[in-house]
């Protein structure tokens, strides 16, 4: 991997205005005064550009100043690629992600007709990292403050990927993104720290990726300015820049403009545009005043719901009363509950699946094909029922097609499963109907089975033992009276990892 440090290259660039379009010549003197900027520094060196682009104003308004100041290239100084990246959490908001998908495909065209070196990217999260796999196939309960772990998943990872493969090809990268100082007060302290250890002219180093510098050619625009240059300024690559705005203002009950779709980005007003999932907020009231607005998109009345349903301030009754490793928490006299239990990930998996049926078969035709959840992502939810958590029911194909009306176009497990299907009934008599000896007698013979194709099977009493002590229990009421106990008594607990995990953390 080639990683070079950064070159110096210092620019004759006259310093930014504080207040942009104030002052002699107005939008059309910043215009021209930025686009030769942009041109200036796209010449000064053969480092690749990567453009964020979420189809938010500040992104747009962003990626029509570069590409304005690409037209005005001659052929041959068009020599390095920009890089245009989308990040589709495939839980994004079906309005904005159909936008967003649509603009990259005009701005492909429009790219390849005008002779211009920008390529458009719609990046997407791998398929272990996505946000059902995560709540509905491992069971992580739905975000929150205190455990926000879909933001790196879904967002962060796709897009540092994406910039750490240009930077082992080239070297080093140019990220050009539409921050703003007047967001927040904290994005101005960040963009004001990061000026200060500026190696070039008007670029900021990247605190989180080695060899990449920072361009933001807005960052002293205000929201209204953004707004100003978006209407006056035609779209250079012929998606409707007024269409944009009567998107903002649809998600909104008072006509404001809260659409944010990048994680960090502050909202406009109280309100935010994001992931359709979203419980990080208290409301979804871009969508709500979506469908408030306009009686066509009551479609999304069922993805409202089930959002609601998932922001429940008191989940533990959804929720394993032991962590994935087996280990029971106590936060003071209080037991932290882990990861959804087996019914709760399949009735989430059940009401999503009736969701995406229902819109099939209820919204206008240029909805009727969503996928709320992917095929993929349904065949890797499997593979974790199944042969991770060891539920040798293997109830998915089940549930697709009690909801779908369809079969599930997925292989047979039958020589896969430890217990037949039409034997886990006798299991559970052989359990006395006791759940959690049930869980523990399946995951046992699951083990086993696993363990019985290996040439060698060194690390099968481990795996039995670990078994064994994540369902030795009576019951719940059993587990937290031992572990407080323990805990009173200073005694090693147990089981490994007792005070090793913060209150939130699954693994």
């Amino acid at each position: 991997m080639i990683t070079p440090t950064p070159s110096v290259v210092t620019l004759n660039t006259p310093t930014r205005r504080t207040v942009p379009f104030e002052g002699q010549g107005g939008l059309a003197a910043v215009v021209s005064e930025l686009t030769a900027e942009i041109r200036e520094l796209y010449l000064a060196d053969q480092v690749p550009w990567v453009v964020g682009y979420s189809g938010g104003k500040d992104s747009t308004a962003v990626l029509q100043l570069v590409w304005m100041a690409l037209q005005g290239l001659e052929l041959e100084q068009r020599t390095k690629p920009v890089y245009v990246i989308s990040t589709d959490t495939l839980v994004e908001n079906p309005v904005v992600a159909a936008w967003v998908t649509q603009s990259l495909e005009t701005m492909r065209k429009a790219a390849e007709a005008q002779q211009l070196p920008i390529q458009p990217n719609r990046l997407t999260p791998e398929v272990k990292d996505t946000f059902w796999v995560g709540l509905i196939g491992k069971g992580y309960p739905a975000p929150s403050p205190k455990f926000r772990w879909c933001t790196e998943r879904l967002k962060i990872r796709p897009s540092n990927s994406f910039i750490r493969r240009v930077v082992h090809d080239h070297g080093e990268a140019i990220l050009v993104l539409g921050i703003r100082k007047a967001e927040s007060q904290a994005r101005a302290r960040v963009m004001e720290r990061h000026e200060k250890r500026r190696v070039r002219e008007r670029l900021s180093p990247n605190g989180n990726l080695p060899n990449s510098l920072v361009y933001s050619p807005v960052e002293a625009w205000s929201n209204d300015e953004v707004w100003t240059f978006l209407m006056q300024q035609p779209n250079p690559w012929g998606h409707p820049n007024k269409d944009l705005l009567t998107m903002y203002q649809g998600a909104s009950s008072d006509g404001e403009c809260p659409l944010v779709v990048d994680n960090t980005t502050p909202s406009c007003g109280d309100s935010r545009f994001g992931c359709w999932t979203c419980t990080l907020v208290d409301k979804d009231k871009s969508m709500s005043a979506m469908i408030q607005n306009d009686e066509e998109k009551g479609w999304m009345l069922p993805l409202l719901e089930l959002r609601d349903e998932l922001d429940v301030p008191e989940n533990s009754h959804l929720r394993d009363f032991r962590k994935m490793n087996g280990t029971i928490q106590l936060v003071g006299d209080r037991n932290i509950p882990g990861p959804y239990t087996q019914k709760a990930r399949e009735d989430w998996l059940r009401k999503l699946l009736n969701a995406q049926a229902w819109i099939r078969g209820n919204a206008p035709e240029y909805v009727q094909g969503i996928e709320l959840i992917t095929m993929d992502e349904l065949h890797e939810i499997r593979r974790i029922w199944v042969f991770e958590k060891h539920e040798i029911e293997d109830s998915l194909p089940r549930i697709y097609k009690e909801e779908i009306g369809e079969d599930f176009p997925g292989e047979p497990l039958d020589q896969h499963l430890a217990v037949a299907a039409d034997e886990v009934e006798l299991l559970l008599e052989v359990c006395d109907g006791d759940d959690l000896h049930f869980k523990t007698m399946r995951e046992l013979l699951s083990v086993e089975r696993n363990f019985r194709t290996m040439t060698r099977r060194s690390g099968l009493f481990d795996a039995l033992e670990s078994t064994i002590k994540r369902g030795y229990y009576v019951d719940a009421e059993d587990a937290l009276e031992l572990a407080r106990r323990n805990h009173q008594n200073k005694i090693a607990p147990p089981l490994p990892g007792l005070d090793e995990v913060s209150p939130d953390a699954l693994a």
